[in-house]
């Protein structure tokens, strides 16, 4: 049941959030004079109201799990040496990395938040929501993901470790598989959504980071990435797994150029952190747009 997620006081049949009307939520009734006008007006309402609410719901209910799945608990990688200690091996290594103990407690954050979306896609083929709709809701729910586990990789060094590179790409794998299951038709493209994390984490695990050029690392691995976000990457990385280096001096000196060129050409912000948009991806033509055709025919032309 989607009243649910929407919580106490926001039922889907009635209450603040209705659609049938009442007082307290500020939606009239459908009169006889102008009833597509009027339909059309509140469903528009309603959709704004409830959207939000079930999106933001389902995030208090994830987000402490995400805390488990950006970060390799203490000894579930190996030896870890600190961020201080490395050498100059140019090792190739991409192979993930054991750990049983860290595995399984992100098998069980990743399988718990999975769960949650489940659960949330049942309800919402159960309730008719036309699939644009929940595709919309779950590529905000999965950009959500991106910001907060790519942010906490950015603002924590322990986090930017190789073998943590290894934890996370691991519990991706999990996600792409859920999606891949689910497929487009009800979760869309929300695999492109994780597009920072994955780059981000591409960068984390990839070897010989020395021998890579800028050009390498901008236009093949992380074109998606900031010049900001890939100098921080690479000034917080160390390995703790086979203790090898960053990318060169030279690629970092060429990073903070661009830096100071950009900062001296522009006046946007450079901050290296995502924020979180949470604005409606959509607008009342297109849930029209999805509506069956004997409710649709008598909406054509009217505008809100």
């Amino acid at each position: 049941m989607l009243n649910n997620w929407l919580g106490r006081g926001a039922s889907m049949g009635g209450g603040e959030a209705s659609i049938h009307g009442g007082g307290v939520g500020g939606f009239r009734l459908v009169e006889a004079k102008y009833p597509a006008l009027l339909f059309k007006q509140q469903l528009d309402a309603f959709v704004q109201k409830i959207f939000p609410m079930l999106r933001d719901n389902v995030k208090k209910a994830i987000t402490p799990l995400l805390a488990h799945c950006i970060h390799t608990p203490r000894g579930a990688s190996g030896r870890a040496l600190g961020p201080g200690r490395r050498s100059a091996s140019g090792v190739d290594h991409g192979a993930a990395s054991g750990g049983g103990g860290g595995g399984a407690a992100q098998g069980k954050a990743w399988g718990e938040i999975l769960a949650v979306l489940d659960g949330l896609l049942d309800d919402l083929r159960a309730a008719f929501v036309p699939k644009p709709l929940v595709q919309a809701l779950f590529r905000q729910l999965f950009a959500f993901v991106n910001v907060q586990l790519f942010n906490q990789l950015l603002l924590r060094r322990e986090c930017c470790s190789f073998s943590n590179g290894e934890y996370v790409k691991t519990g991706l794998a999990q996600v792409e598989t859920w999606i891949q299951e689910r497929g487009t038709e009800w979760v869309g493209d929300s695999w492109d959504e994780l597009k920072y994390i994955r780059q981000a984490v591409t960068f984390l695990v990839i070897g010989n980071k020395p021998r890579k050029t800028l050009e390498n690392i901008t236009r093949d691995l992380c074109p998606i990435l900031s010049i900001q976000q890939l100098y921080r990457i690479s000034t917080m990385y160390w390995d703790d797994k086979y203790n090898t280096e960053t990318v060169s001096s030279e690629v970092l000196a060429r990073m903070k150029q661009a830096m100071v060129e950009s900062s001296a050409s522009s006046a946007a912000s450079h901050s290296f952190l995502l924020d979180d948009d949470s604005t409606l991806p959509f607008s009342a033509a297109d849930i029209v747009g999805q509506m069956d055709d004997k409710v649709r025919g008598p909406l054509r032309g009217v505008s809100v």
